[in-house]
C-alpha cells in the first residue's frame, strides 16, 4: 500500500520490462513514497502546506535518498515507504535553493536497489524515458524527453536547462526520471500544460537534471550549503508581455517591507533593464551576496520610480533543522 494507491497511472502508459534493456523492477524499487510533516509555524507552511507528499530516490547503499527540495523544506518528520510497504524514518540532510534538489538519510537500512546518477546531457529530444514515483510499475509513466530548455519559476528560481517530459505524471514531486540505460537523469519538480497544434492542452512534467547533484552532493550530505546565499527579495513574479510583474510577495520579506505592491512592474535592476524572469534573476543575483541593496525601477500604473530594497538570505527565514 502507498499513499498514491488512488492515483495509479493509466495502464496503457506504464513501462514494460520487454521494452527496456535494464532491470525495470529493480529500478522502480529504488523509488520510494515520501511523506513529510512541517511545523504549523514554519515559514513555508502557508505556501507549501504542513503535510507534503511526494517521492524519494535511493542513490547510495548507505541510505542517501534524493528528492525535490520543496517537499522537505523545514520538515521535522519524514517517512519513506518502499514498494513492499515497509516504512522508514529519514533525516533531512539539506536542500539547495539553487538547483532545487534535496537530500535525506534513512535512519535504518533500506535494503533496496540503488539508482546510479547519470547525465541528462546524453539525451536528445524524443529519447525514451520513464518517470517513476513510489509504488512500482502502476505508478510509472513511459514517455519521452520533449525538450531541454530554460525554466524560470515565480519564486525566484531559475535553471539554465530543465528537462521537459511527456506524458504527464499524476504524482511527479521527487519522481525519478530514468534514462534509456537505466540510470537516474532527472528529478521530478513540476507538472505543466503544453498547448498542442490542435489547440488542446496536454500535461507534461519539468524535471531537474540529475547531473546538477554531483558538484553539491558532498556539501548536502554534510549539512552544508553548497553555494553562497543569493540575494532574495521575496517576490512572486510573472512574465507579462515583456515585463516582470509582481503577483504576490512573501510575508515579512524584503519586498513586503519595502511596500512593493501587487501589480508593480519591475523595469530594471541595478540600472539594467529587465523584460523576463530570467533577466530579472540574473541581474538580481549579480549584485552580490545576500544582504546587498537591490536598486529597483518600478512602474505602478502610470508612475515610474526608483526604490532600494535590502535583500536577505532566504534560508534565514526558515526553521533551523535539528541534528540528532
Amino acid at each position: 500500500m502507498t499513499p498514491f494507491d488512488d492515483f495509479e497511472v493509466e495502464e496503457s502508459l506504464r513501462p514494460s520490462a520487454k521494452r527496456v534493456t535494464f532491470d525495470l523492477a529493480a529500478s522502480l524499487n529504488a523509488v520510494m513514497t515520501l511523506s513529510a510533516r512541517v511545523p504549523d509555524d514554519a515559514y513555508t507552511a502557508q505556501t507549501l502546506g504542513i503535510r507534503r507528499l511526494g517521492n524519494g530516490i535511493v542513490i547510495s547503499e548507505d541510505g542517501l535518498v534524493l528528492t525535490i527540495g520543496y517537499l522537505i523544506t523545514e520538515a521535522d518528520q519524514v517517512t519513506l515507504t518502499s514498494n513492499d510497504g515497509r516504512q522508514t524514518a529519514a533525516h533531512v540532510l539539506g536542500y539547495d535553493q539553487v538547483t532545487g534538489l534535496g537530500l535525506l538519510h534513512a535512519l535504518e537500512p533500506l535494503d533496496l536497489p540503488v539508482l546510479s546518477i547519470g547525465d541528462s546531457r546524453s539525451l536528445e529530444a524524443g529519447d525514451p524515458v520513464i518517470l517513476a514515483g513510489g509504488g512500482g510499475q502502476a505508478h510509472a509513466v513511459q514517455g519521452r524527453l520533449l525538450v531541454r530548455a530554460p525554466f524560470a519559476g515565480y519564486w525566484e528560481y531559475n535553471l539554465e536547462e530543465a528537462l521537459y517530459t511527456g506524458p504527464g505524471h499524476p504524482h511527479w514531486s521527487g519522481a525519478a526520471l530514468i534514462g534509456p540505460s537505466g540510470d537516474l537523469v532527472g528529478v521530478g519538480s513540476l507538472q505543466m500544460t503544453q498547448e498542442l497544434a490542435t489547440g488542446e492542452e496536454s500535461l507534461i512534467n519539468m524535471c531537474v537534471p540529475a547531473e546538477l547533484l554531483r558538484p553539491i552532493l558532498d556539501d548536502l550530505a554534510s549539512g552544508r550549503a553548497p553555494y553562497p546565499p543569493r540575494p532574495w527579495l521575496g517576490v512572486f513574479s510573472q512574465d507579462a508581455r515583456g515585463k516582470v510583474v509582481v503577483a504576490d510577495f512573501a510575508a515579512d520579506g524584503p519586498a513586503a517591507r519595502a511596500e512593493v505592491r501587487r501589480g508593480d512592474a519591475i523595469l530594471a535592476v541595478g540600472g539594467h533593464s529587465v523584460s523576463s524572469l530570467a533577466e530579472f534573476y540574473t541581474r538580481l543575483w549579480s549584485l552580490g551576496p545576500a544582504g546587498v541593496i537591490a536598486p529597483l525601477r518600478l512602474q505602478r500604473e502610470r508612475d515610474v520610480f526608483d526604490i532600494e530594497v535590502r535583500t536577505v538570505d532566504r534560508a534565514s527565514k526558515l526553521k533551523k533543522r535539528r541534528f540528532n
